[in-house]
């Protein structure tokens, strides 16, 4: 529920927050105060009209949009086309500021409506050259039905925006017309495509591990780096697919075949260790890719802080388990909160489903995007987790002033000018170079122009006199047909169809969950996944001037691995590994994230099931909710058994007594636990870890990178502050780092738990004395936070959702954050927790990942279905349906999710007609 409280919501930092001038929000409040009239016809100005008649001159046909109480808009239309262009007008009508905001990203433009402030993001998005890569898919790939589609929502984007003025079509253009001339351009169909790169970019993978690790070798060892990143606990958390291999004679995975293990992919180069046989290193290469991470923190993050936290959740139980004989399937995929939500719900049926008019589909789609991307239609439901699979490497590259060497050649530069034009300035050129691995994405920070005599590169390196550039290569970069797969999905009718669509899913990689009428359930792992040449896994940058290190080619698609009716009944799916790699052929990455919440997914429905109960639909939505946390079940057992002597702290130290390892909003014990966990990753870990990964603010004493010997004079102690993004610091706290304290719990000395002391602490050695620390630490902690008195102590309090607006809301006075954002909710949940609101240790307890939606579809009874969003329907500050659905959504409540004709008509509150 929101917060009652008057503390402010915890602020956020870092560079995300520039994305807009604080003259535009001044400029706002100026406006506001201006006059009343100025705040109330402006707001209600843009407001849609959901009741009456529209006519469009683009249409065929009649379209009726039908609006539940929450604003949820299904559409019927007679033929196809119509169906999606009343799509792009209905989106038009909730969310155009957002779906224009988000095509100035993906292309770069960012400068064009907020101004020089952007132009160093604009330049990153310009190298990488997302809209480049979708305009090519669009001109070479795509099938003539999709851009029929593509051309036919964007006709109704465009039909929309004729004849308003920008302050009819949101309040936040009446903003930017007090500092700005900006237009509006028309909708085209590749900004639709566009948003699938920016949706890759965000779930791209391991490559700030990948940057991590590098970063690491100036502090630590490969021993202790490889510590730091545990193998998976295959014993402990289930892979998705439980057996299956790939038959030797048709190279197809077959989900039935037993596999012998050690038939798998090859473990690759040990963490830490670069390639060519550096163990070590010092130098440029640090400074380059620590303002590589540096530059990543300027890029908005779309969907979430990338790494371990971003994922999901879905699930699917076969009808012999649930109470309506019938598959029950759930999912709630966790991205960064956002205001309006990155989703929006809607269904599209054709009135008379035929051979000329297939869709009858209703789920949650993207604004800017035609079709549904989660749902269900009349045959099957389907869900989505993050795959996790490795698409992306980073390689150094030895350059000059006339390409770049491969194999002892100089090859030329693939070189290209950009223009970046500038809101209230001149416009600037960038020069974007590649290689044949990808954009040098080096060239776009004067950090990163600097090169270093030592790299992570062993004796290979071909000069050590002079650095090298750092390229990227990334399978999004490449031209491909997931827009295909996205229409396929939508009107397959089996788990045939839905495989053949599943193909052409090519990015991001993810993990499909799929159930239908007929009773089966299904898994499949679609993905244009690299094959790796021998000895090379992606887990730290490679050399590119030796081609024996590049990509052989992908995974061919019937040779990833799927699940079709298995015998246990149920398959989940949680952001854990695919598959154990020791009985199957192909690396899809090292850095899989950990499996808690899978596993504990995997636990309750085992628990619910056996003895021949059954599953409810709201058994699944209780699963959704639980926030049991395993960390605790390892460490609080131990934190009891502490001594503790101090009465203040010893009466922190009773709250964890008896305590059930639940995180509920108003539970003392869950936030002290948090707190200890936070102080026992900053003391064991965080203050070990190099300046590059640790968070802004964080600063403490330690020895030079470069230091040998005692401390002494010649090597005393400097200051050193970290210089990352808080929600992107490490430790994290995630489950990776379960995994890496799980051992250590059991060993009483460890160099881990040695720490220096200071003017209140002396030094530790050994776990006790850490954790004792730790857990004083925490106690000081809270009560500078919550107060002394911990009876008033609650983990929502300190675990607080603020809302805020994507643009106008991130930056600037309070007045305009209390006009546009909303909040601050205390939530319950944790990170790695199945109710994941995530939280980074290393930066504070504010959420930054969320369940973004929910729902538990009834298989068969389509209408029996439940479902919610994280905010509203409506992208229109103030309008009734911004925030409508999230007091449910923070209660953990779900709708109800009408689909058929009759449910539809029960539900609607508004119908409007679009007419030619």
């Amino acid at each position: 529920m929101p917060s009652n409280t008057t503390a402010p919501p915890a602020k956020k930092k870092g560079r995300r927050a520039r994305l807009i001038l604080l003259v535009l929000v001044l400029a706002l409040v100026a406006g506001v105060a201006y006059g009343g009239y100025w705040g109330v016809s402006t707001v209600r100005a843009s407001f849609p009209q959901t009741t009456g008649e529209i006519r469009l001159d683009s249409l065929s046909g009649e379209v009726e949009v039908k609006r539940d109480a929450n604003g949820v808009p299904q559409i019927y239309a007679d033929n196809e086309t119509d169906l999606f262009r009343a799509q792009g007008y209905v989106q038009a009508q909730d969310r155009f500021y957002e779906m224009d905001v988000r095509r100035h990203v993906t292309a770069g433009r960012l400068s064009e409506m907020f101004g020089e402030g952007q132009v160093e993001t604009d330049s990153f998005l310009r190298t990488l050259g997302w809209r480049r890569v979708a305009q090519q898919e669009y001109d070479t790939v795509l099938s003539a039905e999709t851009k029929k589609y593509l051309k036919a929502y964007a006709e109704g984007v465009n039909a929309y925006l004729k004849d308003r003025e920008p302050a009819d079509i949101s309040v936040e253009y009446a903003a930017l017309a007090f500092t700005n001339d900006y237009a509006i351009e028309p909708w085209t169909p590749v900004d639709s495509v566009a948003w699938l790169k920016a949706m890759a970019w965000d779930l791209r993978g391991n490559m700030q591990d990948e940057i991590d690790r590098s970063l690491m070798t100036s502090r630590l060892s490969a021993s202790q780096i490889k510590q730091l990143y545990p193998e998976y606990p295959y014993a402990l958390h289930q892979p998705i697919v439980g057996r299956g291999a790939v038959d030797g004679s048709t190279g197809a995975f077959d989900p039935k075949a037993k596999a012998d293990e050690g038939d798998g992919a090859t473990t690759g180069e040990t963490p830490g260790t670069g390639p060519g046989g550096s163990g070590s290193s010092q130098g440029g290469i640090e400074s380059q890719l620590g303002a590589l991470s540096e530059v990543l923190d300027g890029i908005p993050a779309l969907l979430g802080p990338n790494g371990n936290g971003i994922g999901s959740n879905s699930w699917v139980v076969s009808g012999e388990y649930t109470t309506s004989g019938k598959p029950l399937l759930a999912n709630d995929p966790h991205l960064a909160p956002q205001l309006p939500s990155l989703w929006y719900q809607m269904g599209l049926h054709c009135r008379s489903v035929s051979a000329t008019c297939r869709y009858d589909v209703s789920g949650y789609t993207f604004s800017g995007m035609p079709g549904v991307i989660i749902g269900h239609n009349d045959k099957i439901a389907w869900g989505l987790t993050n795959l996790g699979a490795d698409v992306t490497d980073l390689f150094l590259e030895k350059i000059g002033p006339d390409g770049y060497l491969v194999d002892g050649k100089v090859k030329p530069f693939v070189i290209r000018e950009e223009t970046i034009k500038v809101a209230g300035g001149s416009d600037r050129k960038i020069t974007v170079r590649s290689t044949g691995h990808g954009p040098l994405v080096s060239d776009r920070s004067a950090e990163l122009e600097k090169v270093g005599q030592k790299a992570p590169v062993g004796n290979s390196a071909p000069d050590r006199s002079t650095g090298y550039g750092v390229s990227l290569q990334w399978t999004a970069l490449q031209p491909g047909r997931s827009m295909d797969a996205i229409f396929a999905i939508d009107r397959a009718k089996d788990f045939t169809t839905f495989r053949a669509a599943a193909k052409n899913f090519e990015v991001p990689s993810q993990n499909l969950v799929y159930a239908d009428t007929d009773g089966h359930i299904g898994y499949q792992s679609p993905g244009k996944i690299p094959q790796r040449s021998k000895g090379f896994d992606g887990t730290v940058p490679a050399p590119g001037w030796d081609s024996s290190y590049r990509w052989k080619g992908y995974i061919p698609f019937e040779k990833l691995p799927y699940e079709y009716d298995p015998e246990r009944g149920y398959i989940v799916t949680a952001n854990q590994a695919v598959i154990d790699p020791r009985t199957y052929p192909d690396l899809l990455t090292k850095d899989w994230g950990y499996g808690s919440r899978s596993q504990r997914i995997n636990d309750l429905i085992e628990s619910k099931t056996k003895d021949g109960g059954k599953i409810s639909p709201d058994d699944m939505r209780t699963m959704q909710t639980d926030n049991r946390s395993e960390i605790a079940t390892l460490l609080n057992p131990l934190l009891l058994k502490i001594d503790i002597a101090d009465p203040y702290v010893r009466e922190a130290q009773k709250l964890l007594e008896g305590w059930d390892y639940t995180q509920e909003p108003d539970s003392a014990a869950a936030a002290y636990f948090n707190a200890v966990w936070r102080n026992v990753l900053k003391l064991s870990f965080g203050d070990k870890l190099p300046k590059e990964l640790r968070a802004e603010g964080d600063c403490i004493n330690v020895r030079p990178a470069d230091a040998t010997g005692p401390v002494d004079e010649q090597n005393k102690l400097v200051r050193e502050c970290g210089q990352r993004d808080p929600d992107s610091a490490q430790p994290d706290g995630g489950d990776r780092w379960y995994e890496v304290v799980r051992p250590l719990l059991k060993q009483e000395k460890s160099e881990w738990w040695v720490t220096p002391g200071n003017r209140t602490d002396q030094a530790t050695e050994t776990r006790d004395q850490l954790l004792a620390r730790a857990m004083k630490d925490a106690r000081w902690e809270l009560t500078a936070k919550l107060g002394k008195d911990v009876s008033t102590w609650s983990w929502g309090r300190l675990h607080q959702l603020t809302l805020e607006n994507q643009t106008l809301g991130t930056a600037g006075p309070d007045a305009v954050r209390r006009m546009l954002n909303r909040g601050p909710w205390n939530l319950g949940g944790g990170e790695a927790a199945v109710d994941a609101t995530g939280w980074n240790a290393a930066g504070g307890y504010e959420v930054i990942w969320v369940p973004s939606m929910r729902m538990v579809v009834n298989v068969g009874d389509w209408d029996r279905s439940r479902w919610i969003n994280l905010t509203g329907a409506s992208g229109h500050a103030f309008h009734s349906h911004y925030t409508d659905q999230t007091d449910a959504w923070a209660r953990g409540e779900l709708y109800d999710w009408p689909y058929g004709r009759a449910a539809v008509d029960a539900a609607t509150k508004d119908t409007l007609v679009l007419k030619p």
